[in-house]
């Protein structure tokens, strides 16, 4: 059961004992030190699983699982040396899979591994599913967007938009919502990014940009897909 596993782990030791008992199993392994660098290399790689550290320099682990959970279903097991309940259970409502207390047993975080593993594989491409919102569909697996059957070219920030608003129509998302699903926690990104990348999409989707019908404004808050 080979699989490409990212390791996000700040100290060195741990982060190399992780990618020798990791390659042991067979797997494929990227380390990455920090927050930021993990949401990046999970953002291009597509892994299969992200081994996830909770105390992590420029973005900790709790605010990676976060902003990775709402971007995708990817397998996310996370390592805390904090192990009480409460830091528990807030990983787990942030949409971590499990959850492993250091110090830890390598042979039981391997056996853990193995488990989400096969647990992803059984559902892969049953929870998969085609986004729609009226005459707009988006496909995560097929990285496509169709606006009443005519293809639309996405960039991929578009792409993260578009699929983030089709995942739930009639949901209002702040611009500071879907400004962290484009470019994370780059603090010398303004929303207004996420304006021009609205107005974009207009121009490709809308019949109309002036007088948008399917991706509206919701004054003082944010944007919406209709379901209409």
């Amino acid at each position: 059961m080979c699989a490409y596993v990212l390791v996000a782990e700040d100290d060195p030791k741990q982060a190399e004992l992780l990618r020798r008992y990791l390659e042991q199993e067979g797997h494929e392994v990227l380390v990455v030190h920090d927050g930021r660098s993990a949401i990046d290399e999970a953002r291009r790689a597509d892994p299969d699983l992200v081994v996830l550290d909770v105390m992590m320099p420029k973005v900790d682990g709790l605010d990676v699982c976060r902003v990775l959970r709402a971007e995708s279903d990817l397998p996310i097991l996370m390592l805390t040396a904090r192990s009480t309940e409460d830091d528990l259970l807030l990983g787990l409502d942030l949409g971590a899979d499990d959850y492993v207390a250091k110090p830890y047993s390598p042979r039981e975080l391997m056996a853990r591994v193995r488990t989400l593993l096969r647990r992803t594989r059984r559902s892969h491409g049953a929870d998969r599913q085609v986004f729609q919102a009226g005459d707009l569909l988006v496909d995560p697996v097929r990285h496509t967007v169709t606006a009443a059957d005519a293809p639309v070219d996405c960039t991929p920030a578009e792409f993260r938009i578009i699929e983030t608003l089709a995942a739930e129509p009639e949901r209002v998302f702040t611009r500071r919502q879907l400004l962290e699903r484009i470019h994370g926690f780059d603090g010398f990104i303004t929303e207004r990014t996420v304006d021009v990348h609205v107005m974009n999409l207009r121009r490709k989707i809308e019949p109309d940009p002036r007088r948008p019908v399917r991706l509206l404004t919701v004054y003082g808050v944010g944007y919406k897909l209709t379901r209409a």
